[in-house]
């Protein structure tokens, strides 16, 4: 349970692919002009690698290391395929539009084949499991909340409810300068945060 509860927590805090590795920016500064977006996203990568994690633990000792990446791009592609058949038949058309091209590009995120090179390459399955479910939680989380904030800011709503009143709007939050904007302060508080602990610890 310990080892689990370690590697879930490590993707969600430690190592965040967005906050800590600063991985997978193309997706988290395009899809999040709102909350909904982001979550469906994080989710959508998240099933890719936790399938891609679980299957590439399974097949590490059959794949030659001569076709070790190609391998895992079949995997990964395979996984992607699925998604986005699934979201094409049940999700609302306007949130297939809003993601768009990004679905398919989750097989080129260094996320998923960073974790299948780096772990699930190494590692039994369950372990791969709960590697994945942790990165995969971070990222979601990740792109949930800046999505949030860029919701809040920009359309004063948050998940579609309005929070504030109509007039306001910061039409800049939602456009592509105001992703960079609130994403750096999101991790410079991190970081503020992190110091603030390391120095107290020291006291």
């Amino acid at each position: 349970m310990n080892t689990s509860w370690k590697e879930l927590s490590k993707g969600f805090i430690l190592q965040n692919p967005v906050f800590a590795l600063l991985l997978g920016m193309c997706p988290t500064l395009a899809t999040t002009t709102n909350a909904l977006n982001g979550l469906s996203m994080g989710l959508a990568t998240m099933s890719v690698l936790l399938g891609s994690n679980i299957s590439i633990s399974l097949l590490r000792k059959l794949i030659p290391d001569t076709i070790r990446i190609p391998s895992f791009i079949v995997i990964i592609a395979t996984f992607v395929t699925v998604i986005q058949m699934v979201m094409e038949a049940w999700a609302p058309p306007s949130m297939n539009e809003s993601l768009g091209i990004f679905i398919p590009l989750i097989v080129v995120n260094c996320i998923i084949l960073g974790r299948a090179e780096a772990f699930a390459a190494k590692n039994n399955p369950l372990m791969s499991f709960w590697d994945g479910l942790g990165m995969g939680l971070g990222f979601t989380f990740a792109l949930t909340l800046l999505g949030s904030f860029r919701e809040i800011l920009g359309n004063g709503s948050l998940f579609g409810f309005r929070l504030l009143p109509k007039d306001f709007s910061m039409l800049a939050f939602i456009l592509a300068p105001g992703a960079f904007l609130v994403l750096g302060l999101i991790i410079a508080v991190i970081q503020w945060l992190q110091l603030e602990k390391n120095s107290e610890v020291k006291r």
